[in-house]
């Protein structure tokens, strides 16, 4: 029995989990981690040792090194380090080991919000509090777009809408642990919802269990 609130947050990329799952760990003051750092850095340390990204032995290895107190998001979220992630991302040994290193971490007290594809289905399914965040795929696509173009990069809005639905369709359709809503799970659709509202609407969820906790 831990002593941990755990809120877990699922949903596909640039739906606004991320931002999200930030603001609700500030306001309650619990830990956060973002789950797909943890392939992301698997992915970097098989990178950095020069070792393949196809021998599932090794990447698990490299899994289980990992130390989720210092993942640096500014250098995992380069595409090349995203592309590594999602090749290693569906190896069952890598996911068993990660998943263990992150029911570890949802066991902090006083809480922790986790956030990524398979929290509420698969790392932590007795969870008081899911909530599956999603958006269309163009305005998933429009949001990564105009973030590339804000910090003076350059982007294809046709490259980007075939690669989010290209990540949709690997995430929902791999045969382990499938992207998709608990069944116990609280929907925001961000689409036409600002991140306030979205936060408003988790944090009634929130609160509500909270206080049938106590």
């Amino acid at each position: 029995m831990t002593d941990s609130f755990i809120i877990a947050i699922d949903g596909p990329a640039a739906a606004g989990k991320g931002t999200l799952s930030r603001r609700i760990a500030e306001e309650y003051g619990f830990h956060h981690l973002d789950t797909g750092l943890t392939y992301r850095a698997t992915a970097k340390a098989l990178i950095d040792a020069g070792l393949p990204l196809d021998d599932e032995t090794v990447a698990e290895k490299m899994a289980r090194e990992v130390e989720l107190a210092g993942l640096d998001r500014d250098i995992l979220s380069k595409h090349e380090i995203g592309e590594a992630a999602s090749k290693i991302a569906v190896m069952p040994a890598v996911r068993r080991a990660l998943v263990e290193a992150q029911r570890r971490f949802s066991e902090k007290a006083p809480g922790a919000v986790l956030d990524g594809r398979d929290i509420g289905t698969v790392v932590c399914p007795d969870a008081p509090v899911k909530l599956y965040v999603t958006a269309s795929p163009e305005v998933r696509a429009k949001r990564r777009y105009d973030e590339i173009i804000g910090k003076g990069g350059s982007a294809d809005f046709e490259a980007i809408f075939e690669d989010v639905k290209r990540r949709d369709d690997r995430d929902m359709n791999r045969a382990d642990s499938p992207m998709k809503p608990a069944v116990d799970a609280h929907l925001l659709d961000t689409s036409e919802m600002s991140i306030e509202a979205a936060f408003q609407a988790a944090k009634s969820f929130i609160d509500a269990a909270l206080s049938r906790n106590a």
